[in-house]
């Protein structure tokens, strides 16, 4: 009877200086989406970035990736190398930004996730409070991110992201949150859907669900609505951007922040329907990891956060 062979094993022992450097290499790559579009991210040539991905793989004793013709893709080992990565790199920041605090004194880097489409919204201050950031932390580099409910959350929890902003919508133990601001919700049609421009006086819930309806597909304020509407989605989108594609397409109603949508409105391309009957409140909080303790510049940002949203009244439905 042959013997089985051993099932190898990775050659990666302590991690050195050089060993940190192809990790930091290949998650550029992946965050780039491949090798060509990573060259000006790390300002280092297409050949040296294939020789650093290749000297991982030697080092940890896995195939991370393919690339070829079809693209640039992960590996299932390659995906959990980069996971496991981005966990090692947030808690080596975590670690300086501790030491920093003993010293008195904040550098480093620090990153913030958004939900999208915040920019166009009054009663958002994010400006504000990266102004003021900006002041006070001169020596901590500001990384913002746009991503996902879902993206956030998980971030913030893996330490990814130091702090998160997000639509409300449930609340996890690992997580504290703030309220900040809040934005209304109106039901959007296209100029080309058959309620453009018609009478919207004796429109309901029922009518509306005859109509096809555009959707987030995680959970969220959307999600939430239009289960209690009971709207079945007929297209689903990943992001707000998505929904207002859909809505322009003139064959799905879908919600879009009011203040996101009035570009599109001017210009006579969607519209809202019924907005006084179809319109729901997205309340947007802060978020910050309950354990371990956050860094010193995410606690400062997070006051930074809550002083410029101090003054904003939350306006009246």
């Amino acid at each position: 009877m042959q013997a089985k062979k051993p099932k190898s094993r990775a050659l990666l022992g302590q991690l050195s200086d050089m060993d940190l450097r192809l990790l930091r290499v290949f998650k550029g790559v992946v965050q780039c989406g491949g090798m060509a579009a990573a060259e000006l991210e790390l300002n280092i040539g297409i050949s040296t970035i294939s020789r650093h991905v290749k000297d991982l793989e030697t080092r940890v004793g896995l195939v991370l990736c393919r690339r070829g013709r079809a693209g640039f893709t992960l590996t299932p080992e390659g995906q959990t190398v980069y996971e496991e990565t981005l966990r090692l790199l947030a808690s080596m920041e975590a670690f300086r930004s501790r030491i920093d605090g003993i010293h008195d004194r904040m550098g480093g880097e620090l990153h913030v996730a958004v939900f999208d489409k915040t920019a166009t919204n009054a009663n958002a201050r994010l400006g504000d409070a990266i102004r003021q950031f900006a002041d006070e932390a001169p020596d901590v580099a500001l990384n913002l991110h746009v991503a996902s409910i879902n993206e956030v959350e998980r971030g913030i929890i893996d330490g990814s992201y130091q702090v998160g902003i997000i639509p409300a919508h449930r609340n996890s133990g690992s997580l504290v949150y703030s309220e900040l601001f809040d934005e209304r919700m109106l039901l959007y049609c296209g100029r080309q859907h058959p309620l453009y421009d018609a009478p919207h006086g004796k429109l309901t819930w029922t009518t509306i669900r005859n109509h096809a309806f555009a959707g987030l597909g995680f959970h969220s304020p959307n999600m939430e609505l239009s289960h209690r509407a009971k709207l079945t989605r007929s297209a689903t989108a990943s992001d707000q951007e998505s929904i207002a594609t859909l809505i322009l397409s003139g064959r799905y109603l879908g919600f879009l922040p009011d203040h996101y949508a009035e570009s599109f409105e001017n210009k006579g391309l969607m519209q809202p329907v019924a907005p006084h009957r179809f319109n729901y409140r997205c309340r947007f909080v802060s978020l910050l990891r309950r354990s371990p303790r956050p860094s010193r510049a995410a606690l400062l940002f997070q006051s930074c956060l809550e002083a410029a949203h101090a003054a904003t009244a939350r306006p009246a439905a």
